[in-house]
């Protein structure tokens, strides 16, 4: 990456629905290294680190910075990757830049998973106080004290501990600034995207009861607690965090898999399932997942404007197949074969003549077909 942008790892398949993990203050990507891999088999996993922690530069942010300025470098870092719309998912000052991107860049998200986080980190002064003394002494007297401030008693992480100690003091102290001005209490029933809420059950720094809160504000949201878990919950308890990582990313599965019997009909589906074996199982879940639970679930277009957009590209790319599914599909959706034949007529300008000649033809069968089922 280049020094204006975050440092960051991507995992997994480029074609998968993106994943961004944000970290804690104090740590770096590896606080993710033990799901990581898991949650890779499904998704583009992008870990990012914090400015002066990691590899990122200290320079991305200063003195005054704030948690939307975090949340705009992570934009950018999406934007260099070509990642439009992502689940997200943070522990602690990375769960802040979730709730952030939530409110404020709702398009952006398509969930969010607040890991040991909170919509205010208990006041202004302490974190000043912290991001004062921090640029006077360094790092080193907050680094002897991290087992107790991030894990339960006797369990520990070194690498997370070093990198709390070889993070750049300058960032880390504007990073306490940007907890310190953090409060979106007062917004957080304006989130509408699916949000879980994770909470480690001896977590001195934001106890359950600051998960609760947000799981109180926030629509639909869904609360999980974890016993035996302090505020490193990634780190130190990382099945339970990965099963309701996967528990809350799998909905999206359900919700594309009604989407997809809505628009296409429960035969097609119930066919397409019964063909599915081990080898195409993956590719299944990939199009209930990102096809339609995020794509044709996402409401900036309708379904009938979908549905133009869809027999447009399939007639394109002479995918006469899946254009009879969608002339079907587009009925469902509302469309008139006036309306469906207005489409067709359109592609014979912008894909050809041939193109169309054949897309008339394959439409007008299913119409007919359609029109001696009904009779």
């Amino acid at each position: 990456m280049t020094g204006a942008l975050l440092n960051c790892i991507a995992e997994g398949p480029a074609s998968a629905p993106p994943l961004l993990l944000g970290p804690s203050l104090g740590t770096s990507h590896a606080l993710w290294d033990a799901l990581a891999p898991e949650l890779s088999v499904t998704h583009r996993v992008v870990r990012w680190d914090l400015p002066g922690h990691g590899g990122s530069a200290a320079d991305l942010i200063g003195p005054g910075a704030t948690v939307g300025d975090l949340a705009g470098l992570v934009l950018a870092l999406a934007d260099s990757l070509g990642i439009e719309r992502f689940t997200y998912a943070g522990v602690s000052l990375g769960g802040a830049v979730g709730l952030h991107l939530a409110v404020h860049h709702p398009e952006r998200l398509t969930s969010l998973a607040v890991i040991c986080s909170s919509a205010h980190f208990g006041g202004e002064q302490p974190w000043r106080e912290r991001a004062e003394r921090v640029r006077r002494e360094g790092l080193e007297w907050l680094a002897e004290n991290a087992d107790a401030r991030w894990f339960t008693p006797g369990f520990t992480v070194p690498r997370l501990v070093a990198d709390h100690r070889d993070a750049a003091p300058e960032a880390y102290a504007a990073c306490c600034d940007a907890l310190a001005a953090f409060d979106l209490r007062d917004r957080l029933a304006d989130i509408a995207v699916p949000t879980l809420l994770v909470a480690g059950r001896q977590d001195p720094a934001t106890p359950p009861a600051h998960l609760r809160e947000i799981a109180d504000a926030v629509p639909g949201a869904t609360l999980v607690e974890l016993p035996g878990a302090s505020h490193l919950a990634p780190a130190e308890c990382p099945d339970a965090v990965l099963t309701a990582l996967r528990g809350h990313i799998g909905e999206a599965a359900g919700r594309g898999m009604a989407v997809r019997r809505e628009v296409l009909g429960d035969a097609h589906v119930d066919r397409a399932q019964a063909r599915q074996t081990p080898f195409t199982a993956r590719f299944q879940d990939f199009i209930s997942r990102y096809a339609w639970g995020e794509i044709w679930s996402d409401p900036t277009l309708s379904r009938r404007e979908r549905s133009m957009v869809t027999l447009t590209a399939l007639v394109a790319h002479g995918h006469y197949e899946e254009l009879a599914m969608h002339v079907r599909a587009a009925r469902r959706n509302g469309l008139t074969p006036e309306e469906i034949g207005a489409v067709l007529l359109q592609t014979a300008v912008y894909c050809g003549v041939p193109a169309a000649n054949q897309a008339f033809a394959t439409a007008q069968r299913v119409l007919a077909e359609e029109d001696g089922a009904a009779g």
